[in-house]
């Protein structure tokens, strides 16, 4: 029996929103970066103990550098020894490379990101140190490989100097930039690179293992940034990762492709003036340079390393239901 009662039989009664979803939530910068770090320390392990301590490795490297064949040393029969010296030489300046981490530590510092840039400075520092202790420590089998000594220069400290810069200024960079710096920061890796083996200091195993170093190196730095409680603008979005690896595969085909076109204009008579050794050696490790600053950029494609602007803002955090809620009994207390 119905006493009047305004209310229907079968109303609806709003229930709590749900939230929509938003995809698979990514990984946390901290664990990402950490990830990352110890595949590149693996995989630097992996190529040290392929080239160093196997025949088979010795015997690559000796089939991409050969020796020469007067002297006994690496430096190949090219006309690009007397500006590779020169490369190498100015590189090597002690004053070229404080400049270099006066300019991280002073981006840093305009751009509120200081102490990314002490990171950026030690992550160089560090990557000095450790370059010459592995060469010191790491021993070199004999395999009694034609042209092939039992001298260990892995990883090359160059290099591996020279990664670490281009690395320590994606610390200081804000997100925007850091894509821009992709192409000039790997052709000047690979310049290095390049004049390092033309000058036959360095194998090109060693080339290979200067990068992996930094880069594993620049995965820690930017780990312990996170955890220091840096800005992280990652937010879980429904991008699929096929549209996200294409992207990436996009982006690094341009980038090989102006590099290569950079060279050519560059270094016109490249091809003509080395052996097809070399040639593919350094080309190799100048693809590998451009790979490795991309993927550099994309670990931290959502951390910005900037300071807080000003006092932190604290918010309530939000219940999708509150207000539903909220509503539903206003109007049952405005009928009764």
């Amino acid at each position: 029996m119905s006493h009047g009662s305004s209310y229907p039989v079968g109303r609806f009664s709003p229930d709590p929103a749900r939230a929509l979803p938003a995809g698979r939530a990514a990984a946390p910068p901290c664990l990402r970066l950490l990830g990352a770090a110890a595949c590149f320390l693996l995989t630097l392990g992996l190529t040290g103990v392929l080239f160093v301590w196997t025949d088979q490795g010795q015997w690559i490297d000796g089939l991409l550098l050969p020796r020469a064949e007067r002297g006994g040393g690496y430096e190949q029969e090219s006309d690009l020894v007397g500006p590779a010296k020169s490369v190498l030489a100015t590189f090597g300046s002690p004053s070229l490379l404080a400049v270099l981490l006066g300019g991280v530590l002073a981006v840093g510092l305009l751009g509120r990101r200081l102490l990314a840039g002490v990171a950026g400075v030690g992550m160089v520092l560090c990557a000095v140190a450790t370059a010459g202790a592995v060469k010191s420590a790491l021993p070199r089998p004999d395999f009694a490989i034609e042209g092939s000594t039992t001298h260990n220069s892995f990883p090359s400290g160059h290099v591996a100097v020279a990664t670490a810069l281009v690395l320590a200024f994606l610390l200081v960079l804000p997100g925007w930039a850091r894509r821009l710096s992709v192409v000039p920061g790997a052709a000047g890796v690979s310049v290095i690179g390049a004049a390092t083996m033309i000058a036959g200091w360095h194998r090109f195993s060693d080339v290979l293992g200067g990068v992996l170093l930094s880069m594993a190196l620049f995965c820690l730095a930017s780990a312990a940034l996170t955890v220091r409680g840096v800005d992280d603008a990652s937010h879980p979005r429904a991008t699929p990762v096929v549209g996200r690896a294409w992207r990436l595969l996009a982006e690094g085909a341009a980038g090989l492709i102006v590099l290569g076109w950079v060279v050519r204009v560059l270094v016109p008579g490249l091809a003509a003036s080395l052996p097809w050794g070399p040639l593919v050696a350094v080309l190799v490790a100048a693809g590998l340079s451009v790979v490795a600053v991309g993927v550099a950029v994309f670990l931290v494609r959502s951390v910005e390393f900037a300071g807080p602007v000003g006092p932190p803002q604290w918010q309530r955090p939000a219940d999708p239901g509150a207000m539903e809620r909220l509503l539903t009994t206003e109007i049952r207390t405005a009928r009764r």
